[in-house]
């Protein structure tokens, strides 16, 4: 509304992020299909929203259970796989036991599920990714050009892209022509590697596990933290910095998806392997050492550099950088010089090369559940992996599924979805019963709002689309909590760059600017006995079901599960939207948490009920009074009407100011308070006061617009307005009239409030500083004490230090 009414073209549309988990669930427990709950749900809400006013652009809806959007996940994923980014692989996945489905590790929460909070496990399957790694290094350059984002959330998506510079060093397998290739960051530790340890999947394990079954066992231990798991393989390496011959071990905690799947491990330097190394039983040998003698000291064996320590000697691992010891010629170098210098030395050795690794992997896409967009890939057994023609698109869900919830992909029971023939050879085939994580859908709908009317088609001409999109992309301001920051806000900078090297756009980016938005939080109310509950389940600290008494729990986010929330149907039915919408953005800035309160909603409704009645009370002469203030300045009207005159052009001035600087409405909306407060109790005599009455209501009503619309247009109808209040312009004010005749000046001395003046505004600071040293009340403090500083805080405050 705001940028409208400056006059600018605005996209504020609405989607339906569809596809998902709760429909499906949905199906299994009410035995309805996910497609009729979804739907009935977005009626639902939209005539929610409808009621509450949000004027958003219908036109250009989109929902992504509709075929007609999910047509283009499809089509982009042809386009992925046509240019490589999109591969199959066999691979162990995160696996959540309840959802059962793979999860992508970002949606990993402390080792939950993002949606369910239950314990991941791995599980080896074949599984589609995205390559997302191959953006890496564009991905993490370009966070420095996010101007218009929180800093916590370019943070946040640095580190989870995590490049890291090491060395990438081979150790052969001791009488075998195997080599294992490791990437470590602390190449000063090499000399230490006292082993050397295989993730379970590791290529190299099979063949190096002489016990098989006890192989079997690390691996469904797979990933699990809370035990550190290895198994001996019986064979060595030879650490390639001094020839040493070192045991190789399979352990549960290395993972295949990071790095090489294969670590150097350096007990005496890093704490998971300082941990295993204790468990069984193997060497520990100090290598580096602090530059300043730390406290408690080392013990004396690891001090002198005299090789391996026993497992007693050591309570933990020393994993700060320090100086070399036992490192042959590279004994007395610091880590930072060391690091180099071992790498080059290994490189002279031709076993190893200095090398970047990235800690966030590709994003695995299968997902064993319905409700999703089908992966658009058939098997043939003659000709292998065939794409779906894009003349075939979309792949539509079928309809002949049954919901049990018991595992594997639901789209396997449909004989009539599976069985198909191989567009290549016209042979028998299957398709991929997988379907897509529901992240790609919402990993680039903002550009299918840029096509207007609903219809998207990305396969238009490139000239067109680079006209069509080029207008509204990048977003100019985008709003989603921090929670996305390395979810859908990663997925979308990787999809937008997918889509610029298409040639479909310029952007690579998809928001210029960020509002990571707080969470609206309300107190829990649970019942012994019929648990969670509803407010009004509740009647006088009882639940009305059962009349135990109720345990008021603590303010958290408003979540259907804990029943904390408020149906906005009822907010309207009592107070009206405008009422909700004005508390709602009231009660706290946007970046920061609301804590629902009863009584804030009583306030809001309570303050346009003043409103009201002011413009009620002077209706009818406002109705027939012209506003000329245009014309006049503060000398032509009455000192009364000038005193309001300027706080209104003050309201436009802290109004705009606000909304401008990172949307804090709240502190708009306190400065519309206080102009009420003045309306309140302005009683116009002369025909200057009814004017500028006129224009300070007219621009409380325009003001006020943007907040509580309703109230707003009724209003100013009722004033005689031709014109809807949508078709007029935000007002602007005249700084000679907003600026203050005279200001309150606090004067400290040494941080202390010892005085308060009022001084005429716009004095230079010598001028201020005059009159604050020569108060009376500072001179009896001060008396002929010497000034140290001055400190001005430009028309608020002087601080004297003495």
């Amino acid at each position: 509304r705001y940028k409208r009414m400056r006059g600018f073209n605005v996209i504020h549309p609405m989607g339906w992020d569809a596809f998902g988990m709760p429909a499906e669930n949905a199906a299994i427990k009410e035995g309805i299909h996910p497609a009729k709950w979804t739907y009935e749900n977005i009626a639902y809400m939209k005539k929610q929203i409808d009621r509450m006013g949000l004027s958003y652009d219908w036109d250009r809806e989109v929902t992504t259970c509709s075929p007609d959007y999910y047509k283009w996940n499809q089509w982009f994923f042809l386009k992925m796989y046509e240019k490589g980014l999109a591969y199959r692989k066999s691979s162990f996945v995160n696996w959540c036991p309840s959802c059962m489905t793979v999860l992508a590790n970002e949606q990993v929460i402390d080792s939950g599920c993002w949606r369910c909070d239950t314990a991941v496990i791995k599980k080896e399957l074949e599984q589609w990714f995205f390559r997302i790694t191959h953006y890496a290094e564009d991905l993490l350059n370009a966070c420095d050009e996010l101007k218009g984002w929180p800093e916590k959330v370019v943070l946040m998506q640095k580190n989870w892209i995590g490049k890291s510079e090491g060395l990438e060093a081979d150790f052969k397998v001791y009488g075998m022509d195997e080599k294992i290739k490791i990437f470590t960051t602390r190449a000063d530790t090499l000399f230490g590697a006292t082993f050397v340890c295989l993730a379970p999947t590791h290529p190299l394990s099979e063949k190096l596990a002489a016990d098989k079954e006890a192989l079997k066992k690390v691996k469904e231990r797979y990933g699990k933290e809370d035990e550190k798991i290895g198994l001996f393989t019986g064979r060595y390496a030879v650490n390639p910095a001094n020839d040493e011959k070192i045991p190789i071990y399979i352990a549960n905690f290395v993972l295949m998806e990071y790095g090489t799947g294969a670590i150097m491990s350096v007990p005496a330097h890093d704490q998971r392997d300082f941990e295993f190394a204790k468990k069984y039983g193997l060497p520990i040998k100090v290598v580096v050492i602090p530059e300043q003698q730390p406290n408690p000291p080392l013990p004396p064996f690891a001090k002198g550099g005299c090789g391996e320590i026993s497992n007693s000697e050591l309570e933990a691992a020393l994993e700060d950088d320090g100086a070399l010891i036992d490192s042959g010629s590279f004994t007395g170098l610091k880590s930072a010089d060391a690091k180099v210098s071992i790498a080059e030395f290994v490189e002279g050795k031709g076993l190893g090369k200095r090398a970047i690794n990235y800690k966030f992997r590709d994003w695995g896409i299968s997902r064993q559940r319905y409700w999703g967009t089908p992966i658009p890939i058939i098997y043939c057994e003659k000709c292998g992996v065939v794409p779906v023609p894009e003349d075939e698109l979309p792949v539509i869900l079928p309809e002949d599924v049954k919901f049990t919830g018991t595992g594997g992909s639901p789209l396997a029971d449909s004989k009539k979805f599976v069985n198909t023939s191989c567009p290549k050879c016209n042979g028998k085939a299957r398709r991929e019963t997988d379907t897509m994580d529901t992240f790609v859908d919402s990993s680039w709908y903002f550009i299918g709002y840029c096509f207007g009317k609903g219809r998207i088609d990305f396969s238009s001409s490139l000239s067109s689309l680079n006209s069509q999109l080029g207008y509204w992309m990048p977003v100019d301001q985008y709003i989603g909590g921090v929670e996305h920051a390395v979810l859908h806000l990663l997925y979308s900078r990787f999809f937008t760059r997918v889509i610029k090297d298409l040639g479909i756009i310029n952007s690579p980016e998809p928001f210029t600017n960020l509002l990571t938005q707080g969470m609206v939080c309300k107190e829990t109310l649970k019942c012994p006995e019929h648990g969670w509950l509803f407010p009004e389940d509740v009647k006088d600290e009882r639940c009305v079901k059962c009349e135990e008494t109720v345990d008021r729990g603590r303010v958290e986010k408003m979540s259907k599960s804990k029943k904390n929330v408020i149906d906005p149907d009822h907010l309207i039915n009592k107070y009206g939207a405008d009422t909700s919408r004005l508390f709602s953005l009231f009660a706290a800035p946007p970046e920061r948490d609301l804590e629902w309160s009863d009584q804030g909603v009583e306030g809001a409704y309570r303050f346009l009920n003043r409103i009201w009645g002011i413009v009620y009370k002077n209706r009818k002469s406002l109705c027939v009074t012209h506003n000329d203030l245009k014309n006049k300045n503060l000398l032509q009207i009455t000192d009364y009407a000038s005193r309001l005159l300027r706080k209104t052009h003050q309201t436009i001035k802290r109004v705009t100011n606000d909304i401008e600087r990172e949307y804090h409405f709240n502190t708009a909306i306190a400065a519309l308070m206080e102009l009420v407060n003045d309306l309140s109790s302005f009683d116009p005599k002369a025909e200057d006061d009814w004017e500028t009455l006129k224009f300070s209501i007219e621009t409380l009503l325009l003001l006020l617009s943007l907040f509580s619309p309703h109230i707003s247009e009724e209003l100013w109808e009722s004033m005689g307005s031709k014109k809807s209040i949508l078709e007029q312009g935000w007002p602007s004010w005249d700084e000679n009239i907003a600026k203050e005749e005279e200001i309150e000046l606090v004067i400290q001395i040494n941080g202390k409030v010892k005085a308060k003046i009022t001084i005429p505004a716009g004095l230079s600071d010598d001028e201020v500083r005059k009159k604050a040293i020569d108060e009376p009340k500072i001179q009896e403090i001060i008396g002929k004490k010497a000034l140290k500083k001055v400190f001005i805080v430009k028309g608020k405050l002087v601080n004297i230090v003495i």
